[in-house]
């Protein structure tokens, strides 16, 4: 497999304006007749499903593989390779795929810590983007990463899917219309079976292969301290934000998506890390409220693991549970992936329903072609509004404390410990930029 990068020698100095080419050497619109080159950074788990994924639209090639366990980028180029019959140009630091002219958009599916940075690089690189769900790692960078995209006239997509469902956005224009009635609360469920990740006596070594500086980016480049460096990241504050911010943020977008709000203006969190005694971090039983007196709703959110009831007819054929209730003055309506049952009245009555499958891949593939946000099917802004929530929730439970919150400003209210919360410090050059 050809590298086209000498790793190290590039991280000495490197910047991210070192890297920036700007717009003049990227395409600005992609005809309909054109094929659209797409690039994807972090080819692990889900990854290999953005690879996939993209690979099964039509008029689109996957070009280049981006990834810093060279084990895991060998094995998907290989993969590729054998079903494309082409070459793919693979790259283990994304900086330097940022400046190859023929790619019109990046794919994000790195841990979440380099989400907001990577697609901020990417598109002052003159790239659009898609980026995994939460957007962020924190409240103010995800702000930047929309900023970006303003600034550089980029489009940029969130990993949520549910958006980009037609029978789901069906379910929310009946929410609109007054289906259910005057709908005044959300319940957004994420009963996910998650197993202990184990306890280690020391650091441990990384594994073979992988730029461990590079995996870190952002974060703090501790000694690992964990059995398994991929994934178990989501437990650990450095890199993850627990399973709210892992699966729960799908149904935190639905939730806040068919209840028409954006921001709250009171947080509350609480919940603990209960059964393992593990070096899990991040809580794995969690209730937040999300509360919007000026608008008289309420989203309430919920994270449990392990043995868990089938709770508003989600997962019952499966292991796990997870959808979003909406609550109104007439009825009630069920939401999860797949569709959307309502039920009127005092008797439960059943009432309209609709089922079906999403495709966010197609949906940033024809806002490419067609040059309009308004295609995507999760608009940045919309991403970071979802994973703020996320966000804010955590910042609740870990400060054990109500948070009083200007949606406007994006500014927790007279508590410094939780504004501290909303950003962090980075680690040269790995600094996400403030986006004027």
């Amino acid at each position: 497999m050809k590298q086209p990068i000498d790793r190290r020698g590039f991280l000495k100095g490197a910047t991210s304006t070192a890297i920036a080419v700007g717009l003049t050497g990227a395409r600005k619109a992609v005809a309909a007749s054109d094929t659209v080159r797409i690039a994807v950074v972090g080819v692990g788990g889900r990854g290999k499903d953005h690879i996939k994924g993209f690979g099964q639209q039509s008029g689109v090639e996957v070009v280049a593989l981006c990834d810093v366990d060279e084990a895991i980028l060998q094995e998907r180029s290989s993969q590729l390779e054998k079903l494309s019959g082409k070459p793919v140009r693979c790259y283990s630091d994304m900086r330097k795929l940022f400046e190859a002219k023929d790619i019109d958009a990046v794919s994000f599916a790195t841990p979440n810590h380099w989400h907001a940075l990577g697609g901020i690089w990417a598109m002052e690189a003159g790239k659009h983007t898609y980026v995994e769900k939460p957007c962020s790692h924190n409240v103010w960078e995800g702000r930047q990463l929309v900023s970006a995209a303003r600034k550089y006239h980029r489009l940029c997509q969130h990993g949520t899917q549910g958006r980009s469902s037609a029978v789901l956005r069906e379910a929310v224009q009946k929410l609109r219309e007054g289906a259910i009635g005057e709908v005044y609360m959300a319940r957004g469920l994420c009963y996910k079976w998650r197993p202990s990740i184990g306890k280690t006596a020391g650091p441990q070594p990384t594994p073979p292969g992988v730029d461990y500086s590079l995996w870190c980016g952002p974060a703090p480049q501790k000694p690992l301290q964990r059995k398994k460096l991929h994934y178990d990241w989501h437990w650990q504050w450095d890199c993850g934000n627990g399973d709210m911010g892992n699966q729960g943020v799908h149904e935190m977008d639905m939730a806040r998506w068919g209840l028409g709000v954006g921001l709250p203006s009171r947080i509350t969190g609480t919940g603990g890390h209960y059964m393992f005694d593990d070096d899990q971090q991040t809580p794995n039983a969690l209730i937040c409220t999300f509360d919007y007196p000026e608008q008289k709703k309420m989203l309430q959110f919920e994270t449990r693991h392990w043995v868990s009831n089938y709770e508003g007819g989600f997962g019952a054929s499966g292991d796990n549970n997870v959808g979003v209730l909406f609550f109104g003055s007439e009825g009630y309506m069920e939401m999860e992936y797949f569709g959307y049952r309502i039920f009127l009245g005092k008797k439960r009555e059943p009432g309209p329903k609709g089922t079906g499958n999403a495709d966010p891949w197609a949906t940033f593939v024809a806002a490419i072609r067609s040059g309009k946000k308004e295609d995507l099917g999760v608009d940045i802004e919309e991403g970071h509004l979802t994973s703020a929530l996320c966000h804010l929730g955590n910042i609740a439970y870990r400060v054990r404390r109500s948070l009083q919150f200007d949606p406007t400003k994006e500014k927790v209210l007279g508590d410094s410990e939780a504004s501290a919360l909303l950003t962090r410090d980075y680690r040269k050059p790995f600094v996400v930029p403030a986006i004027a």
